[in-house]
């Protein structure tokens, strides 16, 4: 049976880039070889001549091994992406001199498009590993699992695909083992396991791969991992058994006990706005759409988006304030929603129960001061000294909307935010008056 957690995984989609920590796949490779995970020799360049170096000098190139090349980029589906300059593909076989050199000038600096990076991701970096000659393709993962309440191990004999594809059409060859936080990874588990990839008890691949799972497991507890999923792991003809390709993620919550690895973040992949919101403890996911919403609690923000959607509306982004916001990160909150060029519309729906809707009020109104609001907005408030907030907003000398419930602010900023749209199609250039200084 699918575990829940891998069930999630397959059934959510995924509403933009949230703001975990997410290894490059050279990082990956060089945390789970100080494990003593097998991972094949690879060698990071950042220039045309280096990775042209690597091949011929660092890694068995040339007449002895071929080598990939990677463009590292924090986007799943490389092979099948194309630069933004024309060049296909972010993963190459290199097999002679010079090819090295020029795959690099294509990718360096280049921004890569791929199903899950539409907009182009910028390749600073690449990747020359050994290639694995395989003997077969498995699957491995270890992830925290709320059914069974701890860490589970995942794996199939078939790897090198898409675990949800293998999940979706031959769930049998899915296995899966709870593990104990309190005993640990148990050499039955392994035993098993390692048969459940399709290794045979006494061979050399058999035993390796018990190694493999011991050593992952203890770095998946040291290094505070949420998942480990190895995708795929060799088996050379030798009896090898190698991780060829890895994802890596880690509880954010642990960051202070991880500085090391989280120093490792590659913020030049990740969305410059979620970047500037994580300074001052912001929770914000950019979307696709023309409201921009400010909300306090993760739940009342989903619940935000999804009446926006039945309006008929699109948001354009997930932004949750938190409990204790001061004027100061509401007002960035405001400055992120005011520069987006995609926002038509601004929508603010804040239950006041911990977070005082006067703050909220006062965050406001000192934005639209500061930064200057050129964006209508309509604003839902609840609880905590409402009557004050609304005091403040009415006599600020800026004209906000309003709205006694969700539903009605939904409504209104929706309509707001459709008027804006179609005004900007046909560039009429209307100005909604009141909203600015």
């Amino acid at each position: 049976m699918l575990p829940h957690t891998l069930k999630s995984r397959l059934a959510t989609p995924t509403v933009g880039a949230v703001r975990n920590l997410n290894l490059h796949e050279y990082q990956s490779m060089e945390l789970m070889k100080s494990f003593g995970i097998a991972v094949p020799a690879g060698h990071v360049a950042t220039t045309a001549a280096d990775a042209e170096h690597a091949f011929t000098s660092k890694l068995a190139g040339g007449e002895k091994k071929d080598v990939v090349i990677k463009a590292q980029v924090l986007s799943g589906g490389r092979g099948l992406g194309t630069f933004k300059n024309g060049f296909k593909g972010g993963v190459h076989m290199v097999t002679r001199a010079g090819e090295a050199a020029e795959f690099a000038e294509s990718m360096l600096g280049q921004e890569l498009v791929t199903k899950q990076a539409p907009n182009g991701i910028i390749c600073e970096k690449v990747y020359l590993m050994e290639r694995v000659y395989m003997r077969r393709e498995m699957y491995l993962s270890i992830l925290m699992d709320r059914e069974s309440d701890g860490p589970l191990m995942v794996a199939s004999p078939f790897g090198g695909t898409s675990i949800e594809d293998v999940a979706a059409s031959n769930p049998d060859a899915i296995f899966t083992s709870p593990i104990s936080l309190n005993d640990g990874i148990t050499e039955e588990q392994m035993t098993l396991m390692a048969v459940n990839l399709g290794l045979d008890v006494g061979t050399p691949a058999h035993g390796k791969a018990k190694t493999l799972m011991k050593n992952l497991y203890q770095m998946f507890v040291a290094c505070d991992c949420t998942q480990l999923e190895l995708n795929p792991i060799a088996e050379t003809p030798e009896g090898e058994v190698v991780v060829c390709d890895a994802k890596v993620n880690f509880d954010d919550n642990a960051e202070y006990r991880q500085s090391d690895i989280f120093a490792k973040r590659d913020r030049t992949q990740e969305d410059p706005r979620e970047v500037e919101a994580s300074k001052y403890d912001l929770n914000y996911i950019g979307l696709d759409g023309n409201i921009g919403c400010m909300v306090n609690g993760a739940g009342l923000a989903m619940s935000t988006m999804d009446i926006i959607q039945l309006k008929g509306g699109a948001p354009a982004n997930f932004l949750d304030v938190g409990g204790g916001a001061n004027e100061e990160q509401v007002q960035k909150a405001f400055e992120l929603l005011n520069s987006d060029p995609k926002v038509q519309c601004i929508l603010v729906n804040i239950f006041g129960g911990i977070m005082r809707c006067d703050v909220i009020a006062s965050g406001i109104i000192a934005a639209a001061k500061n930064i200057g609001m050129k964006k209508p907005i309509v604003i839902r408030l609840q609880g905590t000294n409402v009557d004050e907030a609304k005091k403040l907003i009415e006599g600020c000398g800026f004209r906000m909307i309003l709205a006694e419930d969700l539903e009605d602010a939904a409504s209104k900023a929706v309509g707001v935010a459709e008027i804006a749209k179609q005004a900007d199609e046909l560039h009429l250039g209307v100005k909604f008056e009141g909203f600015g200084l």
